[in-house]
């Protein structure tokens, strides 16, 4: 459900992809919108674009080398690549490889793979896995290895496997995307203020929290008038006035009769 629905409470429905996590986003929201229930949809990779163009999500969670036509993405972070090997393989003892280092492996590359290679790495296996979630058992089994975003290696991590980060791998980007025929709801709009880090009063389509009075032009004058005048020293006395030395004058002597 949308935020343009009018006939029930509202509601905002997310997708997300293997290896996104949106705790942090679900818990601020939450906070923010108490009254409006976020419904969480994992989805696969392939599917996340489809679920934005028929309306099964408001918004989707997914990575950047995926289908987008039709839809706005903003970029949120960029992963690390990482090769996923037994324990006991050789690239364990270095802290990180190359793409050159896995020439002699069988690097499977799964059909749900979502690196975007120039050239694939290593020897091709003679299938490809139908799904990451496969090519892991497949390493587990020694067959192989695979090259994949960090947070899927963390997802599928098994105690008899590791990983290594690979230097000169393609880099896999997640993104915050939503329908574009036309503008964001004001659901969608607050979702993007909280991936983006903006505080509560600072969230497009909020009112800002307002400044601190000014004092007025005409208050901070007459403000700085009162210093100078408690600042300066008194006035001479006039001549007309003061009875010392050059001041008012002496009368005539009197004559003697």
């Amino acid at each position: 459900m949308t935020d343009s629905d009018t006939d029930a409470a509202p509601t905002f429905r997310l997708a997300y992809v293997p290896g996104v996590t949106p705790g942090k986003w679900v818990r601020i929201w939450n906070e923010r919108l108490p009254g409006v229930p976020l419904v969480l949809d994992a989805t696969a990779a392939a599917t996340a674009p489809g679920a934005l163009r028929e309306g099964r999500a408001d918004a989707a969670l997914l990575r950047m080398s995926q289908d987008r036509e039709g839809l706005d993405v903003i970029p949120l972070y960029t992963e690390t690549t990482v090769v996923v090997v037994p324990k006991d393989h050789v690239v364990v003892a270095a802290d990180e490889v190359t793409v050159a280092d896995l020439a002699d492996d069988v690097v499977f590359h799964p059909l749900d793979d979502t690196l975007e290679w120039e050239r694939l790495p290593g020897r091709p296996a003679m299938e490809r896995p139908a799904t990451t979630e496969d090519a892991i058992e497949l390493v587990a089994a020694g067959v192989g290895v695979l090259v994949v975003p960090q947070s899927l290696a963390r997802l599928y991590h098994r105690k008899d496997l590791t990983y290594r980060p690979v230097t000169d791998a393609p880099a896999s980007r997640v993104g915050l995307a939503w329908r574009a025929d036309g503008e964001p709801g004001e659901l969608v709009e607050e979702f993007i203020g909280i991936v983006r880090g903006r505080t509560v009063n600072s969230s497009r389509g909020r009112q800002q929290a307002e400044p601190a009075p000014k004092v007025k032009a005409k208050a901070k004058a007459k403000a700085r008038a009162e210093r100078r005048a408690s600042a300066s020293p008194s006035p001479s006395p006039s001549p007309s006035s003061s009875g010392g030395k050059g001041g008012a004058r002496r009368g005539r002597p009197r004559r003697r009769s």
